[in-house]
């Protein structure tokens, strides 16, 4: 578990330690009261000895369990729902009595890279998201194997530049503190502005060296999230990540977020939505089988079944960095199909890090779930969706759809073969983007290469060509 689910606990676990201990407390006190009260008591109490000090433990004890519901009811029908799963905890099957952790260390271990596409396609990721950082907050943040400090100036900018101070190497992210629109390191005081990085001050100088400044990030901050743009020549952005009107205008809120650690390569996550003969075989089975593919097809949960019909395709000019999924849901319990639980969603991909899930449903509402996936390091992502929903819609329906939608995410690195299979079992598995009865993986792996530096789309040319070539059909399901 992370750890803001560890302090959760560890709550729950002192006020129940905590009532225990006072309840005892209230047993061996005698109430003054008792004497004028001592006659009032129903018979029922006094027949069980619920009389004087006993009657008020229980009191007690009855408050703080009514307490600890309430407030569970309360983070259960109103409070945003806040999920986070380590890359231990993702997709990992632990035999012979093992830790999910070691069957995930050993798969690590047992991998070897060989040939792969570009591991930080050319985009815009999702650092934070912006609820997460207050006026004068700073954040440290691993993104894109770099370690950046996330800050918000005092007129609410938020600014995302390198963390190490250039003097002696600090991380300003930690114990760095906030100076108008600046980052102050704190070690020696140096301030660094936010909007180029350069140093503005350094309190036992005059002049400031024009030398000293730190990377400053080209950010954006849209929909609720930080993003930064990655670009391996250092080109500027040629297209930004739209503007969601309902959530700027309020319309639609925050209702909670989920993020996954995923150990593959970023292409091989979005690459699903491509993928579409594995919707009707993998997501078939109801979302109450779990998520352990040696039991989602047990007989047990034969009773719900999920159908899908999807169909991918890429944008064109101008907007040639997006493609879209459109898919229709529908679901049968006990072989009846119900109508009022059909739903369309509209999955917009823009770029490689950010995808839109857009709902419309009649009778559960409107709203968007922001999938993101954003590199870590080489072969490790940070998958979030982060919810908003219609503000007239009572939270419970969010948070159910938003964990229906990442319940299926663990089943991601269970499935892919880059981490599963030693490097000399994968020459059957890696020909599966060439393959013709599946085109679609193969037309968005030929979309995808636009975000591969320039060097890498050259030399896959002359293959997509050929690919292109043989393609005969296209399968929608």
């Amino acid at each position: 578990m992370m750890e803001g689910q560890s302090m959760s606990l560890l709550g729950k676990m002192m006020a129940v330690i905590g009532i225990s201990v006072v309840a005892g407390l209230i047993v061996h006190v005698r109430d003054p009261l008792d004497s004028i009260l001592g006659g009032g008591y129903p018979e029922l109490w006094r027949k069980a000895g619920l009389v004087g000090a006993p009657a008020r433990a229980v009191a007690c004890i009855f408050a703080g369990v009514s307490l600890l519901a309430m407030g569970w009811l309360y983070r259960l029908l109103f409070a945003p729902l806040e999920l986070l799963r380590t890359p231990d905890e993702v997709g990992y099957i632990a035999e012979d009595g093992r830790s999910r952790a070691q069957a995930a260390n050993e798969v690590r271990r047992r991998r070897k890279t060989g040939e792969l596409p570009p591991v930080y396609p050319n985009g815009w990721y999702r650092v934070l998201d912006s609820h997460m950082l207050e006026r004068g907050d700073v954040k440290n943040v691993t993104v894109l194997g770099e370690q950046v400090a996330v800050f918000r100036g005092t007129e609410g900018k938020a600014y995302v530049v390198d963390a190490y101070c250039p003097h002696l190497g600090a991380n300003l992210a930690v114990g760095g503190r906030v100076v108008g629109q600046s980052i102050e390191c704190p070690f020696h005081g140096w301030q660094f502005r936010g909007e180029d990085g350069k140093c503005v001050r350094i309190p036992y100088a005059e002049k400031v060296p024009e030398f000293a400044k730190v990377r400053c990030w080209r950010s954006m901050e849209t929909n609720g999230q930080v993003l930064v743009w990655f670009h391996c020549d250092g080109e500027e952005p040629g297209w930004t990540v739209p503007e969601q009107g309902e959530i700027t205008r309020g319309e639609w809120v925050y209702r909670g977020r989920t993020e996954h650690f995923i150990n593959a390569h970023i292409e091989e996550i979005p690459e699903n939505a491509a993928d579409i003969a594995h919707l009707a075989h993998l997501h078939t089975p109801g979302i109450v089988s779990g998520v352990d593919l040696r039991y989602t097809n047990s007989k047990t949960w034969e009773f719900v079944r999920h159908d899908w019909k999807v169909q991918w395709e890429a944008e064109s000019e101008p907007t040639k960095h997006c493609s879209q999924m459109l898919v229709k849901h529908a679901l049968t319990v006990f072989g009846r199909h119900w109508p009022l639980l059909d739903m369309d969603v509209v999955a917009r991909q823009v770029g490689p890090g950010v995808v839109f899930l857009l709902f419309d449903h009649s009778f559960l509402g409107r709203g968007v779930i922001m999938h993101c996936v954003t590199p870590v390091e080489p072969l490790l992502q940070c998958v979030s969706h982060t919810i908003f929903y219609q503000s007239n819609i009572p939270p419970l329906v969010p948070k159910f759809i938003l964990r229906a939608e990442c319940i299926q995410v663990p089943c991601i690195p269970t499935m892919l073969p880059s981490l599963l299979l030693p490097s000399d079992s994968r020459t059957h598995v890696v020909t599966h983007r060439n393959c013709t009865v599946q085109p679609m993986i193969k037309l968005f792996s030929m979309w995808y290469i636009i975000f591969q530096n320039h060097e890498y789309h050259a030399c896959q040319f002359i293959h997509i060509i050929s690919i292109l070539n043989n393609i005969k059909f296209i399968i929608i399901w």
